[in-house]
């Protein structure tokens, strides 16, 4: 492995991107010397100075462990939570914070992790697991109760495999994003003497003022990683390493970017996961403890603790509670970004640039550029047209 410094960049290159640190250091990986390494390795010779560390550092940073987890330590965890509510109250506190762990040490490598999507996708079907074996043996839910909460949860597992279809990539060449920004050019100087020609005999030229100003503001810019013209409001991911149209983010949850084209059924999914979560959890309250109101029953649940099933069930309500906490907060935000018409990656350039302005609490960011109202807002999330999705982005898997 050698690391070579790249220059930097001049204060006025167009180059210069925010989103890219490939201008600081340049991972300069030869893949010829690994693959000479394994094979010397694999026919016994000894490897030559300096290339097993290599090796050896390629092979751990690319091990995944995410499966483990989920598989083995959360049954585990949250039946040792449900032996005392003392002992619920520390794990159930300490799980949070060790998952905020994880997504930090993730983050700052860039790199993609199945270890959310394994936990999410683990989570729903033993909560579904409990629901079926502890729950409704109680005799308390009706059929049509559980076929509503069977129906949620498939409903959000196909929803959750529209979403993976992909956000969709940039595929444009430099000489169509060249064309329409020149395009876009053409048209702004267009508009500009037109408003200047109404200027000068009245002064109502406002609605040809502000559509000269969106033209202006609708151009192609070139991506400093990928080489190419990328349309406006597109965005390159570092954890993806592509450019998404209308980038919002790159969610954990699903182990892929939210973009153009799966947008909308990001958004769906949430609606419907919060949804089904919070009719499941009003469910098992509802039969652990049938005489309280749902929140006091959160709280307070008499002889709960009694038997190790109710306990089970009881403590694993608190923890979806936790999980569906967190996502309904992800979810009042999307709606917030889509009422302002602004993507979570223009909220956090504009506080960078100080180009924005925080409302409603601190919960949204408006940059003012792309905003028609709210009813035009939606409007326009809802029937906006899909982005070319590549081959390798349109599988149906769920990693």
């Amino acid at each position: 492995m050698q690391w070579e410094k790249l220059k930097p960049p001049e204060p006025d290159d167009p180059m210069c991107c925010c989103e890219c640190e490939i201008y600081q250091y340049g991972c300069c990986c030869d893949c010829e010397d690994l693959d000479e390494a394994f094979n010397r390795w694999l026919k016994g010779k000894p490897p030559k100075a300096g290339r097993q560390s290599a090796v050896l550092a390629t092979m751990i940073d690319s091990l995944e462990i995410s499966m483990i987890p989920a598989l083995v330590l959360l049954p585990l965890l949250l039946r040792v939570a449900a032996l005392h509510y003392l002992l619920g109250i520390i794990i159930l506190t300490a799980l949070p914070g060790l998952v905020l762990w994880y997504y930090y040490a993730t983050h700052r490598k860039r790199r993609r992790t199945l270890f959310f999507l394994t936990l999410s996708l683990f989570s729903l079907f033993y909560m579904y697991y409990l629901f079926i074996t502890e729950i409704l043996p109680r005799g308390d839910i009706s059929l049509l109760q559980v076929c509503t909460a069977t129906a949620g949860m498939i409903f959000t597992i196909v929803s959750l495999i529209n979403t993976k279809r992909g956000p969709g990539l940039v595929t444009a060449s430099p000489y169509e994003g060249l064309s329409h920004s020149q395009e876009a050019d053409k048209d702004a100087t267009h508009l500009n003497g037109s408003v200047q020609s109404a200027a000068s005999s009245s002064l109502g030229s406002t609605p040809e003022l502000q559509t000269s100003k969106v033209a202006t503001k609708a151009k192609w810019s070139s991506c400093p990683v990928c080489k190419i013209m990328r349309p406006p409001r597109a965005g390159h991911c570092r954890t993806c390493g592509s450019c998404v149209p209308r980038l919002d983010h790159h969610c954990i949850w699903i182990n892929s970017c939210v973009g153009q084209a799966n947008h909308r059924s990001f958004l769906l999914t949430l609606s419907v996961f919060v949804l089904t979560a919070l009719y499941g959890i009003s469910l098992v309250l509802g039969s652990l403890c049938p005489r309280q109101y749902l929140m006091t029953a959160l709280f307070y649940c008499p002889a709960v603790y009694s038997q190790s099933s109710t306990a089970l069930c009881f403590t694993c309500a608190w923890y979806s509670c936790i999980v569906t906490g967190g996502l309904l907060y992800l979810l009042v935000s999307q709606v917030l970004n889509i009422s302002f018409n602004v993507t979570e990656r223009e909220s956090q350039l504009a506080l960078r640039n100080k180009t924005g302005q925080r409302r409603l609490w601190g919960l949204v960011v408006d940059t003012g550029e792309y905003s028609h109202g709210f009813c035009q807002n939606w409007v326009e999330f809802l029937t906006m047209a899909d982005a070319s999705v590549s081959p390798r982005s349109s599988l149906t898997d769920l990693v």
